[in-house]
C-alpha cells in the first residue's frame, strides 16, 4: 500500500500517482470498526470491478479535536500508524492522509470535490451514511452526489447494526470507558489494543513475585476504565497471556498521578526494557482497589492471575 500525505491546498507536482484512477473510501475511520470496514471493502470491491486502484482518504488529527468539539477526540481508538496497517489488511492500494488543520477545516464542499477528488482522478467515492465534509460539516452524502455525479459515481453505505446497536466510534468509546471490553471488541471486529515501549517502573512487582512490564504508550489512546484486565501481549513474533493493571496504584500512591499500564505476563521473566509491545484487551476483571497492606495486594493479584488463566483455558 502506498501512503501519500496531503496538505491543502494540494500540489500534484509533489505527488506520484502513477497515472492512477481511484475508487476511494472517505472518512476519519477512528477505530476502523466493522462499519468502517464495510465502507472500505466496498471501495476495494468497486475498484476491482472497474479495474482501477482502491484508496482510502483519512484525516489526521481527528477533525473534532481541531474544531474544539470535545477534548476526548484528542485521544484515539487507533493511532494513524495502526489505521494504516488495518487499511492494508483490507486490501487497499493507496492511503491518502489529509492534514486536518485550520485551512482545511474552512474548505467548502465544492472545493473539496473540485480541488481534491477531481484532481486526484477519483472515479468512484464510497462514504458512510453519516459522512460530513466541508466547513462546519456543510456537505452530506446528498451534497456529495450532487457535486460528484455523473463524472464521479458515489456509493453510500448504510448504518451497520449488530444486535440492535449501530456500530460507531462513539458507541465503542462509551463501552471502553465503562470497561465493557467484550461489547467494544464485538463492534470493532477485533480486540481493542494499544502499543507501547517497555520502560522501567518502580520495580515493586518483582519484589512481591509479580514482575510487570510498564508501558509508555506510543499515542494518546482513549482512556479506558481503570482496573484489571485479561490481556494478550505480542512481543515481536511471540505471544503471551497476562493480566494488566491500568490505574493509579492507590495502595502505593495518592490518586492524583497519571494512570499507568503495567502488565504481568505469565511464564515470562525476560528483561525487555526498550522493546515494543502490543497489548490486546480481552476482558475487564475488576475495578482498581486500594488495599490496607502489601499482603492483601499480593493475595488479590494471585486471584486475578488465576481467574485470567482460567479464562484463557476456556477459550
Amino acid at each position: 500500500m502506498k501512503i501519500i500525505t496531503l496538505t491543502y491546498p494540494i500540489s500534484l507536482n509533489e505527488i506520484e500517482l502513477d497515472d492512477q484512477r481511484f475508487s476511494i473510501a472517505l472518512g476519519h475511520f477512528d477505530g476502523v470498526h466493522r462499519g468502517h470496514q464495510q465502507v472500505i471493502s466496498k471501495a476495494v470491491q468497486t475498484a476491482q470491478k472497474l479495474g482501477i486502484a482502491s484508496a482510502v482518504m483519512t484525516f489526521d488529527p481527528h477533525p473534532k479535536a481541531i474544531l474544539g468539539q470535545g477534548e476526548q477526540y484528542s485521544m484515539c481508538l487507533t493511532p494513524l500508524e495502526t489505521k494504516l496497517k488495518l487499511f492494508q489488511e483490507l486490501g487497499v492500494d493507496y492511503a491518502f492522509v489529509v492534514t486536518f488543520d485550520k485551512p482545511f477545516s474552512q474548505i467548502t464542499p465544492e472545493a473539496f470535490v473540485e480541488d481534491i477528488l477531481r484532481r486526484l482522478n477519483v472515479m468512484n467515492v464510497v462514504a458512510g451514511f453519516d459522512f460530513r465534509f466541508g466547513a462546519k460539516g456543510a456537505g452530506n452524502t446528498d451534497v456529495l452526489k450532487q457535486l460528484c455525479e455523473p463524472a464521479i459515481s458515489v456509493e453510500v453505505v448504510e448504518a451497520f447494526v449488530i444486535d440492535g446497536v449501530k456500530v460507531s466510534s462513539t458507541a465503542i468509546r462509551e463501552y471502553l470507558e465503562q470497561g465493557e471490553m467484550e461489547q467494544a471488541n464485538h463492534l470493532l471486529g477485533r480486540k481493542f489494543s494499544v502499543e507501547g515501549i517497555v520502560v522501567q517502573g518502580d520495580q515493586r512487582g518483582r519484589t512481591i513475585g509479580f514482575p510487570t512490564a510498564n508501558l509508555r504508550l506510543i499515542a494518546p489512546y482513549l482512556t479506558i476504565r481503570l482496573g484489571v484486565y485479561a490481556v494478550i501481549a505480542h512481543l515481536g513474533d511471540r505471544t503471551f497471556y497476562g493480566v494488566l493493571n491500568h490505574g493509579m496504584k492507590p495502595t502505593f500512591y495518592a490518586e492524583d498521578i497519571v494512570p499507568v499500564m503495567e502488565a504481568h505476563l505469565f511464564d515470562f521473566s525476560e528483561d525487555i526494557y526498550g522493546e515494543h509491545v502490543a497489548i490486546e484487551f480481552v476482558k475487564f476483571i475488576r475495578p482498581e482497589q486500594r488495599f490496607a497492606g502489601i499482603q492483601q495486594l499480593i493475595e488479590q493479584i494471585s486471584k486475578d492471575a488465576e481467574q485470567v488463566k482460567s479464562l484463557f483455558l476456556q477459550t
